[in-house]
C-alpha cells in the first residue's frame, strides 16, 4: 500500500466484462454448467446484455427447467438495467440488491434479507414503513463511504442536501462492472465508481469486489475496497462519519426515552414528536465484551454485533474489520437508532486521547479496505461464533 498515514461503466459499458463461472481448475475458468449457452457465449455489448436479461427473466419464469438449468441452488446475480441494479439471489431468493439509481449519490446494497426472508434494512426514504424514523436519508442499506476527503462530506449527501450546499459534498458515482460470477457457494460482484466534487472532477477511483455467500442459517458479504487518487494528492481527516455502514430496521434500534418523529401507516410523518418503542429491541456488544450503544460506540474492536428479535425471529448482524486495514482495529460509530459502522479513519474524534488520523495518497497511490458483513437467523450469533468468523476473515484477502 503506497500511502502516507498519520494516526491510527454504467450497465452497458461496451468495456465491461461480465463473465458466469462455477469455479477454476489448473487455473483455467470452467463455465457453469447451469448458466445458458447465450449467456455463457455472449459479446460484451448492449445487444447481448439485453439477450443476457432477457434469457434470466426466462429461467425465472420457467422455474429452472431443463432449459435454463437444474434448479435455483447456489448464489446468482441478476443484471436489472432499466432499474439500475444487480440483484442477488440466494437458491433463488432475493439476498439483497447493488442499486446504483441516479437520484442517489452513492450506491449501497439495499435491501438486505436474512436467510428466512425477512428483511434487516431500513426502508425509509426509499421504501418507507410505518413507524420508522425520519432521520438521516442518506442512511440507505450497507454503504462506504467517508465524511471528510480533501474537505468534502461524502457521508451526509443526499437529495435532502439545498443545490445551494453541494459544493461541500462529494458524490460517488457508479461507472462499470467488471466481473460477475455465479456459483452454488458463493457470487462475485465487481465494480468500478467514482468519488467526485459536486462538478464532476474525479478525486478516486474506486474499485470494489463483493463476495456474496453463506450457509444454513447464515448469509455473509464480503466487501474488498481499493481507492486510488486519480489527478492529485487526497487526504482522508479524522472524522467520525464513516466508513462501511449499515442502516438497520426499526427492531434493531435500543429503546429510547426521547420522543422523535415517526412514520404513520401511510408512510408519511405523524404529527409531534413521540415516544414509540414497540417491537424495539436491538443491543450492541464488541469484540471486547462491552454492550449497549453508550459503551461500544467509538470503541476499538475487531467486531461489533447488533442483534434483536423480529416478529419472533433471532437476528443478529454483525461486522468485522481486517487487521490489514489501515486504523486496526477500528473506531466504531453504533447509534442506538440502529446505525452502525466500522470507521477505520476516525481516531481522535473519538477518543481525545488518540493521535489524529491522517491517510494520505498521492497521485497513483492506492488504499485498500477489507470488511466483512454477518448475518444470522433462528438464534442469536454467539461470541465463539463470531471470534471464529473474525479469524478466518483473511481466507479471501491475501
Amino acid at each position: 500500500m503506497n500511502t502516507s498515514v498519520r494516526g491510527k461503466m454504467p450497465l452497458g459499458d461496451t468495456r465491461s466484462c461480465v463473465r458466469t463461472v462455477h469455479r477454476r481448475r489448473g487455473g483455467k475458468c470452467l463455465v457453469d454448467p447451469q448458466i445458458p449457452f447465450a449467456v455463457r457465449h455472449a459479446r460484451n455489448d448492449m445487444t447481448s446484455m439485453k439477450h443476457i436479461l432477457k434469457t434470466a427473466v426466462l429461467c425465472i419464469l420457467l422455474g429452472g427447467t431443463a432449459s435454463c438449468g437444474s434448479g435455483q441452488k447456489g448464489v446468482r446475480l441478476i443484471a436489472d438495467e432499466d432499474r439500475r441494479k444487480i440483484d442477488v439471489l440466494f437458491d433463488g431468493k432475493l439476498f439483497t440488491s447493488y442499486i446504483f439509481p441516479d437520484n442517489m449519490e452513492k450506491p449501497a446494497l439495499y435491501p438486505v434479507y436474512t436467510a428466512n426472508g425477512t428483511v434487516v434494512t431500513r426502508g425509509f426514504p426509499r421504501d418507507p414503513r410505518p413507524a420508522e424514523r425520519v432521520d438521516h436519508p442518506h442512511h440507505v442499506g450497507i454503504w462506504f463511504n467517508f465524511g471528510n476527503v480533501n474537505g468534502l462530506d461524502f457521508w451526509n449527501n443526499s437529495g435532502a442536501i439545498p443545490e445551494n450546499e453541494k459544493h461541500r459534498y462529494g458524490i460517488i458515482r457508479h461507472r462499470q462492472i467488471t466481473h460477475i460470477e455465479n456459483g452454488r457457494e458463493q457470487g462475485e460482484l465487481s465494480v468500478v465508481c467514482d468519488w467526485t466534487d459536486a462538478a464532476g472532477t474525479t478525486l478516486l477511483q474506486e474499485n470494489t469486489r463483493f463476495i456474496f455467500g453463506g450457509r444454513g442459517d447464515w448469509r455473509i458479504i464480503e466487501r474488498i475496497t481499493s481507492l486510488t487518487a486519480h489527478h492529485d494528492t487526497v487526504v482522508f481527516t479524522d472524522n467520525k462519519e464513516g466508513l462501511i455502514a449499515i442502516r438497520t430496521d426499526r427492531a434493531f434500534e435500543e429503546p429510547s426515552e426521547r420522543p422523535d418523529i415517526f412514520l404513520d401507516l401511510h408512510g408519511k410523518p405523524a404529527g409531534e414528536p413521540a415516544v414509540r418503542n414497540e417491537g424495539v429491541n436491538g443491543t450492541y456488544r464488541n469484540s471486547e465484551g462491552l454492550e449497549n450503544e453508550r459503551h461500544v460506540w467509538g470503541k476499538q474492536a475487531r467486531w461489533v454485533c447488533l442483534s434483536a428479535e423480529k416478529d419472533g425471529e433471532q437476528i443478529s448482524i454483525a461486522m468485522f474489520d481486517h487487521p490489514d486495514n489501515p486504523g486496526y482495529p477500528a473506531h466504531w460509530h453504533t447509534r442506538g437508532y440502529g446505525l452502525f459502522a466500522a470507521n477505520n479513519m476516525g481516531s481522535r474524534v473519538f477518543d481525545r486521547s488518540s493521535p489524529l488520523f491522517e491517510l494520505t495518497l498521492k497521485r497513483g497511490e492506492t488504499v485498500t479496505f477489507r470488511h466483512c458483513i454477518a448475518i444470522k437467523t433462528n438464534g442469536f450469533a454467539t461470541d465463539s461464533e463470531l471470534n471464529e468468523l473474525s479469524a478466518k476473515m483473511n481466507y479471501h484477502y491475501r
